[in-house]
This record gives C-alpha cells, sequence and structure tokens, in this order.
C-alpha cells in the first residue's frame, strides 16, 4: 500500500482555508435524463406492485394505497445512511477500511474534496474485494474502493479515481441510477420468474412444423403492425431505449472525468485509464460500443487532452513542507 505522503504533486496548499459550496450535491442534464429513460420500467414496476396489492386487498383487507404508498416512499431510503450501510454490507459486499487503509484513504479524500468545496464527511468510503483497478460510487453517500486501486495505485492516481467518483455524486448520476434501479425491480423480478417459461416455450417452437410456424409469425407480424398503427409507433421507441440508456451511462462517465480534471487530476486519471486498456479494447465491435455504458478508452483519453500538459513537459512536483 503506498504511503500517504509518497506523491506529494497533487497536494492541496497546507493551511489554506476551506471553503464548502452551499450545493453539494446535483441533479444534471445526465441524472435527469437517466430517469426519464427509466420511466416505462419504473411505472411497470408500480404498475405491478398496484396488482401485488389488489390482491392483498382482496385476500387480507389492506387497503389498496397503503403497499402502493410504501414501494414509492422506499425509494428515498438511498439517502439514508443506515440503511446504505446494509446495503454495502450484505448486498454489495463492501467491508470498512482497516485503520491503517483509512488514513490513507481519509488523506486523499481530503485533498479531492477541498478542491472540490465538497464536505467530505457526508460519504463514506468502503472496500471491495476486486482485482480491478477502479472504484464506483453508488447511493446517496457511498464512494467505493477496489482492493487493487488502494494496493497498487500511487496516491495521485487514486485522487484521481475518487475525484471521478466524487464527480458522479455531485452531478446526482448516483441517486438517479439508485432509484431507477429500486422502482424497476419489480420488473426485473417478473423476468427472472419467467424465463425458465420463456426458454420452454422456445424450446418447444422448435418442434412446430415449418407451415404452423409461418402462419403463427405472420399473424403475429399482424397483430404488431395493428398495435404500432393504433399507437402511432410509439412501442417502437422501447428498441432505441437500451441505445440511448447507454449513450446516457457514456456521458456520465465522461462528465465525471471532466469533473476530475477541472479539479487538477487530468494528467493521473489519464495515466490511470491508460494503464487499465488492453488489447482486447481494440476489438470491440460497434454494436457493443453502442450499447455499453462504458466509453472506450481511447474516447475518454480523448476528452482528457485539453487537460493534461503539452508532450514533453514533466508535471513539476510541489515542495515537501
Amino acid at each position: 500500500m503506498p504511503e500517504p505522503d509518497d506523491d506529494l504533486d497533487y497536494r492541496h496548499a497546507p493551511g489554506t482555508r476551506v471553503h464548502y459550496t452551499a450545493h453539494q450535491r446535483g441533479a444534471g442534464l445526465t441524472a435527469l435524463g437517466g430517469l426519464a429513460l427509466h420511466l416505462p420500467g419504473a411505472l411497470f414496476g408500480l404498475l405491478l406492485i398496484g396488482l401485488l396489492s389488489r390482491g392483498l386487498q382482496s385476500t387480507t383487507g389492506i387497503p389498496y394505497g397503503i403497499p402502493v404508498a410504501l414501494w414509492l416512499a422506499a425509494g428515498v431510503l438511498c439517502f439514508h445512511r443506515p440503511t446504505e450501510v446494509c446495503v454495502a454490507r450484505y448486498l454489495l459486499r463492501l467491508h470498512p477500511p482497516l485503520p491503517e487503509e483509512l488514513a490513507l484513504l481519509t488523506s486523499v479524500w481530503r485533498e479531492v474534496t477541498v478542491r472540490a468545496g465538497v464536505d467530505g464527511s457526508r460519504y463514506q468510503l468502503w472496500i471491495e474485494e476486486s482485482g480491478d483497478v477502479t472504484s464506483s460510487a453508488a447511493g446517496g453517500h457511498l464512494v467505493i474502493v477496489t482492493r487493487r486501486s488502494l494496493d497498487t495505485l500511487p496516491t495521485s492516481q487514486l485522487a484521481a479515481v475518487l475525484a471521478h467518483e466524487l464527480g458522479h455524486h455531485t452531478a446526482g448520476h448516483t441517486w438517479s441510477r439508485m432509484l431507477t434501479w429500486w422502482y424497476a425491480l419489480p420488473g426485473r423480478l417478473l423476468w427472472l420468474i419467467l424465463q425458465p417459461g420463456a426458454r420452454l416455450i422456445l424450446r418447444e417452437a422448435k418442434r412446430i412444423p415449418a407451415l404452423a410456424a409461418l402462419l403463427l409469425g405472420a399473424a403475429l407480424a399482424w397483430a404488431g403492425y395493428l398495435t404500432l398503427a393504433a399507437t402511432y409507433g410509439a412501442p417502437l421507441l422501447l428498441l432505441a431505449l437500451p441505445f440511448l440508456t447507454a449513450a446516457v451511462g457514456r456521458r456520465a462517465e465522461l462528465r465525471a472525468d471532466r469533473h476530475a480534471a477541472l479539479l487538477g487530476f487530468g494528467p493521473p486519471l489519464a495515466e490511470v485509464l491508460a494503464a487499465a486498456a488492453g488489447p482486447e479494447d481494440e476489438e470491440v465491435g460497434t454494436l457493443q460500443l453502442l450499447l455499453s455504458p462504458d466509453p472506450h478508452h481511447r474516447t475518454r483519453l480523448h476528452r482528457l487532452q485539453p487537460y493534461l500538459p503539452p508532450p514533453g513537459r514533466e508535471r513539476r512536483r510541489a515542495a515537501t513542507p
């Protein structure tokens, strides 16, 4: 593990007064766009909860509106710290830093938040036992660092990836992702339940005679045409949702990169991205790129170019106080 003072070129000037901004968490266009794109899934989840509530009302007498209201109100739990702790420990399988790890992370995290004008104590640092060189942010207050990042990255690069994750928090990406995940959960659970039946139907469909399969396909095509005509083609928008959602995800990552670069962490962030790029990244197909929520490494490095020093110029190191 690197020592807290092994890489002083990224440090904030000691003795400087820290000013925190009044609004430390926002709702950027990417956050609002993500919410809008996930609205169909959330409405479908609400429909399922409504149907379940009707069943409970008929069997137990529980008023219809109570389960629906509880489901809607549960979304705010992504900002509830005790709930986040439970999610981090038992769902995400994270653990808090050990004392020596916390000392390093606290030092680096303070530098990042001081530059951003954000109160770093509002967030919780967690460790993920992973071999990836990365970090992540979740919910309203979680900042997650992988074991390999903590053990191998110099402090300037560790600060750069933490600044990237802080950018997700301040732009509202994390809370919007948590809300969309929660409200779309009933639909995903229903799909998991129906998957075995869908596989069985597909297997049985292969045994249908060719003529019957052709007639069935024609009937389905005609039903689809009538549906599109009656709804003015609105269902076609569902086909574009995966691409639009992925595009918003890529935009969020580039926005977080820019946040880190504006804080002065552009060069170490570029070093992390260049080291993480592998030979397999050159063979990614166009469709895979369009459906990926993560920008290609080349794209991220290209967007960081305005924040990097000219080639051949070494970054000046600050003198040790």
